[in-house]
């Protein structure tokens, strides 16, 4: 990872926040994590998403997003199999923080189930703003 697109935090609350989609992530422990800007800083060219957060066994790829669901997971497909220390085995969880969705929950529970298997992460497709603990 380049460094200066990686900024160490050990913050309580660590925010991810663009246009109107907005995710918390509860670092309630208060251990040592890196936010990892993608797009245009450790990833310049193609398909990217926003950020990557490495934070205790956990990689969390996130895009942050109007509602374009289907371009946030290639977003997120992608990056995973760039940045990803096994896309395989490592715990992930990938996070999709639209303004509204409009996909009905059949599709995303599909899409979901999909993720998972292909590469061992939990995807979340939430309204922002969305918080959630790790």
């Amino acid at each position: 990872m380049k460094p200066e697109c990686t900024q160490n935090t050990k913050n309580k609350r660590i925010v991810f926040q663009e246009h109107r989609s907005k995710l918390t992530i509860v670092n309630k422990d208060k251990v040592s994590s890196d936010k990892i800007t993608v797009d245009g800083c450790e990833i310049t060219t193609g398909k990217r998403c926003d950020y990557l957060l490495l934070i205790k066994e956990f990689e969390c790829f996130i895009e942050l997003k109007g509602q374009d669901i289907k371009k946030a997971i290639e977003q997120i497909e992608t990056t995973i199999k760039k940045l990803s220390a096994d896309k395989i085995e490592k715990k992930k969880k990938s996070y999709i923080i639209c303004t509204r969705s409009p996909m009905t929950s059949a599709t995303i529970q599909n899409l979901q189930l999909k993720f998972r298997k292909r590469f061992n992460s939990e995807l979340i497709i939430q309204s922002s703003p969305y918080e959630d603990t790790v």
